[in-house]
């Protein structure tokens, strides 16, 4: 619901859409604030888990389960983006929770950009961390531009990371 409709969708609609009645949503969540918390950490938790062990023989190839994961991370983000307007003034609660998704995220996409290059089908210089920031700020554009496709932009990114010559030796 937050990524259709943003942080401000109606409580209303967020209980009909959970299959879950109004007071079960305040009786859980005093604020709105609590439940884009409790939402942001559903999600970490989800993506912290989403990557495939590139050993799996029935596993993704890991171009593609990187292209996969950087998608769900995208959705995430989009979320996350009105989470500081959410927590209103609490800005160390909100570095806090930023902290904590870069510590369990940043370890994921490393393995999976690492799993990638190995098969030689990404550059092995390309940092998780840099990659991440480049996701996020392309994804800021959502919010402003109402025919801003962050998904298609991030193709266009990961297309880039790919190596020109696949015949080459991964480093």
């Amino acid at each position: 619901m937050f990524v259709r409709a943003g942080v401000h969708a109606p409580v209303r609609e967020i209980a009909a859409e959970s299959g879950l009645g109004m007071g079960t949503i305040y009786r859980h969540f005093p604020t709105r604030a609590d439940l884009v918390v409790a939402v942001f950490k559903h999600q970490v938790d989800a993506l912290a888990a989403a990557s495939t062990d590139p050993a799996d023989p029935a596993a993704d190839p890991p171009f593609q389960a990187l292209r996969q994961w950087v998608h769900r991370f995208a959705d995430f983000l989009v979320t996350k983006h009105g989470l500081a307007e959410a927590m209103h003034s609490d800005q160390a609660g909100f570095e806090t929770l930023h902290n904590e998704f870069v510590e369990r995220l940043l370890p994921v996409l490393d393995r999976l950009l690492t799993a990638s290059a190995a098969t030689g089908a990404t550059r092995p210089d390309v940092r998780a961390y840099d990659l991440m920031l480049a996701i996020g700020n392309l994804c800021i554009g959502v919010e402003t531009f109402p025919d801003y496709h962050a998904r298609q932009m991030i193709d266009l990114l990961l297309a880039g990371l790919t190596r020109t010559d696949p015949a080459a030796p991964a480093s």
